[in-house]
């Protein structure tokens, strides 16, 4: 697959996972991962998430919102890929931050591994309190 290729289908893959995202269709999981697909919420999250079912329900804490998002990937080397976002919840409350999503694909184009690394306004950025 040529980068070019390989960058598309990365773009492709965002698009349909924001569609479903902003949608609230769940349905979608089994099109966007693999069946034993495991899903970082954050870097050091202790509690990853395994399968379609996990990544269900944790869609379904986004039920309803209203938000916008702008994503460009910044590395891809199939299977592997980084994407930088910035998402603005508008309602029912009002967020903004910005997220780097590593990605590993599979064979057939959906999502493996899947971790995110959020950043928001206001939270400190260094091992010291209050910085």
């Amino acid at each position: 697959m040529s980068p070019h290729e390989a960058r598309e289908r990365v773009v492709a893959w965002v698009g349909a996972y924001e569609g479903a995202w902003r949608a609230s269709d769940t349905t979608a999981v089994e099109r966007l991962f693999t069946p034993d697909a495991t899903y970082l919420r954050s870097p050091y999250d202790d509690a990853p998430l395994h399968g379609h079912d996990a990544i269900r329900g944790f869609w379904r804490a986004d039920e309803g919102a209203t938000f916008t998002v702008t994503a460009e990937p910044v590395a891809v080397e199939w299977p592997d890929a980084v994407v930088r976002l910035e998402v603005r919840y508008l309602a029912p409350d009002e967020q903004d931050y910005r997220d780097l999503w590593v990605l590993r694909f599979a064979p057939d184009g959906r999502v493996a591994h899947f971790e995110e690394w959020p950043y928001w306004p206001g939270r400190s950025y260094t091992a010291a309190d209050g910085s």
